[in-house]
């Protein structure tokens, strides 16, 4: 408890402290989000494939000097389009050609790095460093969940059907395509904007888990939307007051919190309930 107050009166008196909590929440809510399409798409593998691939632009982008949200989206959108193309004209599968070119990206983003003046400020890129924050990044973070919102509500409608059911989606007359890659933009931007906090290599883990925990508590996909939305903020919470108090890296103690609230889910829910299960 103690530790709590000290937390709760840090808040108070420091404002890196209180911009890494708002990012951290602003994070959350637009990973959980975004995660929600993704694992409902059935496609976990690919926001993989995003977070790792936009590591060449990232790199590219601090090399020029210019912000890094526009070379990892550059890149992020290039993965996406290569990724589509070389499933759709060759005979293998869609998870080896996201294996392909995610791993072929994700290497040439250390030999970029490598090649950089200086790795120190990446290293954060990789593993987050949340307290870290700029006004500027806070900012990035904010203009990008405003955009995240916006997506949702604009295309609800057709990320609604085409989540569920893409062959009654090109029945119906939608473009499933445009649909596709607008969410792997919206993904890649929300991936850029989760560097700061968790980092390249757990990104991932802040898209998928958030959503998967709602996904245990709900049928309905709006009430699944606003739990992973607040599970994602909870998590990030949770995650910086430990990374904070114990000077854990924020990335891993984050992902970490909320591991533990998918495992209570998986153990507890209504729906997947390993007590149910036994009896």
């Amino acid at each position: 408890m103690m530790k709590i107050m000290e937390f709760i009166e840090a808040l108070g008196k420091y404002d890196f402290l209180q911009s890494a909590m708002i990012t951290a929440i602003m994070v959350g809510i637009m990973s959980g989000i975004v995660g929600s399409f993704i694992i409902l798409r059935g496609m976990s593998l690919m926001g993989d494939a995003i977070s790792h691939s936009i590591l060449p632009g990232v790199a590219v982008a601090y090399m020029l000097g210019i912000n890094l949200l526009i070379g990892a989206s550059i890149f992020g959108v290039i993965a996406a389009l290569l990724i589509g193309f070389v499933s759709s004209h060759s005979k293998i599968k869609v998870d080896t050609s996201i294996g392909v070119v995610f791993s072929a990206f994700y290497a040439l983003g250390f030999i970029l790095i490598s090649m950089a003046e200086s790795s120190t400020s990446l290293h954060h890129i990789l593993f987050g460093n949340i307290l870290a924050v700029s006004n500027s990044d806070m900012i990035t973070t904010a203009v990008v969940l405003g955009i995240v919102i916006m997506f949702v509500q604009i295309a609800y409608k057709e990320l609604l059907i085409t989540s569920f059911d893409e062959t009654f989606a090109k029945t119906y007359g939608l473009n499933t395509q445009l649909v596709h890659y607008s969410l792997m933009l919206v993904l890649t931007l929300v991936t850029v904007s989760a560097l700061q906090t968790v980092g390249i290599i757990l990104v991932v883990a802040m898209l998928i888990t958030p959503a998967a925990t709602a996904f245990f508590w709900t049928e309905k996909l709006s009430t699944m939307l606003v739990f992973s939305a607040i599970f994602g903020a909870v998590a990030s919470i949770i995650g910086l007051y430990f990374s904070y108090t114990f000077n854990w890296a924020s990335g891993p103690a984050i992902v970490i919190v909320a591991a533990i609230m998918f495992a209570i889910s998986f153990i507890f829910s209504p729906k997947q309930s390993l007590l149910k299960f036994k009896k």
